[in-house]
């Protein structure tokens, strides 16, 4: 049973390369120390010392399962052979076995977002904190995969690079207005998905001509334009905010603007006002999407496009203390940023136990069964 289940979950990593030289340093079984890296990740060890001690603690259980003549790895032969590990090879395994778990919907929500990872800064080597861009399915609550962006560079040239690795058929593909770009619009489209993406002052002309025409709707209370509206029934009484979502599929005197920007059929006005009394601020959020829905819809399309943040980002630097991660050595923090994202995935996947992903790692380093059921569980 336990072989079974381990040999489940690595047929997906199996294209994996062996980074390590052909002589000298192969003591250990390649895929063992695969296995036993993201078994203690899902365990709670965040670094590689806590890793390789999670393996000692739980040999004679690994042993059911893998073969380790030499025992367990060393948090030095962990951090070797993480750092010299090809990463866009993992991402693409991890990619892979991601789409098993998730069976994408049409419609459903894909959002997409950059986090830094605040520990691999290394002030000594003047290396600047590595960047990754993540994909995250909003019905699966899943991250899809993720890439790093290039040094000296920014999420814009990232995410089409990690668009080409995503299986998007169908898909609303939601990202703030750093990816409001009209290469990025054409490789959505490309994709045979649909976009909804922020606009603000880094696109100027459509940013001033949607505003322009929401102003000008409003003048007249809405009578003929931006008519659809929607407002959440939980917005008004939290903390004083209220929220108004409109939208128009009005593109008349467009025509540039749909020329340039390939697939736009809808513009979208969120409004919301925050506080109490005479301390109430108001934003306007603009929008611009290929797909023709209601205001309804495009509300709660935003609101899943946050689940990036709170679900994703948030989850890793509070149960996975991500940003304190000090991997800086070759590509050793890139890899286990990838590592901790398969073990989310996979704690994600467990409904059976009704704990947060804390306390799930935690049952998982106390309760081998239930460490077994998580791999036992994934899809083939």
């Amino acid at each position: 049973m336990n072989e079974a289940a381990c040999s489940n979950l690595m047929d997906h990593f199996a294209t994996l390369d062996d980074p390590r030289r052909n002589y000298g340093n192969l003591r250990h079984d390649f895929e063992a120390v695969l296995t036993i890296a993201l078994c203690g990740m899902i365990c709670g060890a965040d670094d590689w010392f806590t890793i390789a001690e999670f393996g000692k603690a739980k040999q004679t259980w690994l042993e059911t399962f893998l073969d380790l003549p030499n025992g367990i790895p060393s948090h030095d032969t962990f951090n070797d052979i993480f750092a010299k590990l090809e990463p866009q090879q993992f991402q693409e395994c991890f990619i892979a076995w991601a789409s098993s778990l998730s069976d994408l919907l049409p419609k459903d929500v894909v959002a997409i977002d950059g986090k830094a990872l605040r520990g691999s800064y290394d002030k000594a080597r003047s290396k600047p904190a590595i960047h990754m861009v993540s994909a995250w399915c909003a019905a699966n609550e899943i991250c899809l995969g993720q890439v790093k962006t290039e040094a000296k560079s920014n999420e814009i040239t990232a995410i089409p690079k990690l668009l080409k690795m995503l299986n998007l058929d169908g898909a609303l593909v939601t990202i703030d207005a750093m990816g409001c770009q009209k290469s990025i619009v054409q490789d959505i489209q490309d994709r045979n998905a649909d976009y909804l993406l922020g606009v603000k002052d880094n696109q100027p002309t459509l940013h001033e001509a949607i505003h322009e025409r929401f102003i000008n709707a409003e003048s007249t209370d809405f009578a003929t334009d931006f008519v659809s509206s929607a407002v959440p029934p939980d917005a008004a009484p939290r903390h004083g905010t209220a929220v108004t979502c409109r939208v128009s599929q009005n593109l008349e005197g467009f025509e540039r603007l749909t020329d340039a920007w390939v697939g736009l059929k809808s513009l979208i006005v969120i409004e919301t006002e925050a506080g109490l009394g005479d301390q109430k601020t108001r934003e306007r959020r603009l929008y611009i999407s290929s797909r023709v829905e209601n205001a309804e819809y495009f509300l709660a399309a935003t609101r899943k496009h946050w689940q990036i943040e709170n679900k994703l980002h948030w989850v890793l630097d509070v149960a996975y203390r991500e940003d304190g991660a000090r991997n800086r050595i070759g590509h050793s923090a890139e890899n286990l940023s990838t590592l901790r994202r398969i073990s989310l995935n996979i704690l994600k996947n467990d409904k059976t136990a009704k704990l947060g992903i804390k306390s799930k790692r935690l049952t998982a380093g106390w309760d081998e069964a239930y460490l077994m059921r998580l791999l036992s569980d994934l899809k083939s």
